[in-house]
């Protein structure tokens, strides 16, 4: 079957991340009605496109099966563990060693709907809604995502985030926040015996930041994706899912470049 989105899946794509699918991870084996291919291809285009789940095209998998496989593959934490071994993949292509070493932290509040969980008030941004907080590599691979009310500032919820990140990459050496994370996080990161670099502006002009740009960028990524403009879910942990799923659709399309309508 050929592609017939630009969302779906080419073969390399899906050859990277079929492992994860086996049976033995969550009973996506050979006894599966609906091809997984396709349901993942009916949950990339819904996060591209930001439709609702009943609004998937007729062509696709009922939306009932769709929202059921991304549901079971969310409590699993199936597309974790894809998206880490797409920041390996990805640091491998660079150039670099599979484990990264240095990190950046950022965050960005958006709106959410009104039936959302955790939503807070930013006083500084003037947004009502969910605070984004992400950790990435220094080539801006996502590490670590968290999402929480708007209103707990950088420096307390910095330190959340950034101990996901520690866990699951225990090689981490050193942080870098801007002045946002001054106090807390920054003894937060000495605790851990760490070392944390704050970026300060020198000039009261826009300047980009050396490293820090490429976290900026992977929050630029996130706006290709219209399911992300604002927070439609009402949890967090679907929010969050729907970040990583993303951030693994773009290094996916990074890593194996799609220039036919490759059959899967």
């Amino acid at each position: 079957m050929k592609r017939k989105y630009d969302t779906d899946l080419t073969k390399e794509q899906w050859k990277a991340i079929k492992p994860r699918f086996k049976e033995k991870n969550g009973n996506y084996g050979k006894n599966a009605e609906i091809p997984r291919w396709k349901l993942i291809n009916a949950v990339l285009y819904k996060l591209k496109t930001g439709c609702q789940w009943r609004m998937l095209p007729k062509d696709m998998p009922d939306w009932s099966a769709v929202w059921s496989f991304y549901r079971r593959c969310k409590l699993s934490g199936i597309w974790e563990v894809i998206m880490g071994d797409m920041v390996r993949e990805s640091r491998l292509k660079a150039g670099r060693s599979p484990e990264p070493t240095y990190s950046l932290i950022d965050s960005r509040s958006v709106k959410t709907t009104s039936s959302s969980e955790a939503v807070g008030f930013d006083g500084g941004k003037k947004v009502k809604g969910h605070k984004r907080h992400i950790v990435t590599d220094i080539d801006g691979n996502l590490l670590a995502v968290r999402v929480h009310a708007a209103n707990i500032h950088d420096t307390k919820g910095g330190c959340a985030v950034f101990l996901r990140a520690f866990w699951k990459y225990p090689s981490l050496r050193a942080a870098c926040g801007d002045e946002g994370y001054k106090g807390t996080f920054v003894d937060f990161v000495k605790k851990l015996r760490l070392k944390c670099d704050i970026s300060e502006r020198i000039k009261p002009i826009f300047e980009i930041l050396p490293k820090r740009w490429r976290v900026e960028r992977t929050f630029a990524w996130m706006n290709n994706y219209r399911a992300l403009s604002k927070d439609y879910d009402i949890t967090v942990t679907s929010v969050e899912t729907n970040i990583m799923i993303a951030h693994t659709h773009t290094l996916l399309r990074r890593c194996f470049p799609s220039t036919s309508k490759a059959k899967l």
